[in-house]
């Protein structure tokens, strides 16, 4: 009750390093780079399409898969699940975009 989703928060969980993940991906920036709305590239170099749902219209609309990326990309930059609040806020923020 009374929680809004910062698209400010968002940017900052996006492109801080929070530590406690794995070294070789410290932020979503290592592999997403630092412009939602280019492409990225995985570890293993495979391409990662932009994450704004302005450049790609279908990003963000299955909610399954929202929450399966966010399940794997917040345990190996943060060591741990998202909260619910931090995946609001990730979410405010790519559709900012």
């Amino acid at each position: 009750p009374g929680f809004t989703p910062s698209a400010e928060r968002g940017r900052t969980l996006f492109t801080g390093s929070p530590g406690g993940g794995k070294p070789d991906s410290p932020s979503c920036t290592s592999c997403h780079g630092g412009d939602p709305r280019q492409g990225g590239h995985s570890r293993a170099g495979k391409p990662i399409a932009p994450l704004a749902p302005s450049v790609v219209p279908t990003r963000l609309t299955d909610a399954a898969d929202v929450a399966k990326w966010l399940r794997r990309n917040c345990a190996e930059v943060l060591g741990r699940d998202c909260t619910a609040a931090e995946k609001a806020d990730l979410v405010a923020f790519l559709i900012s975009q």
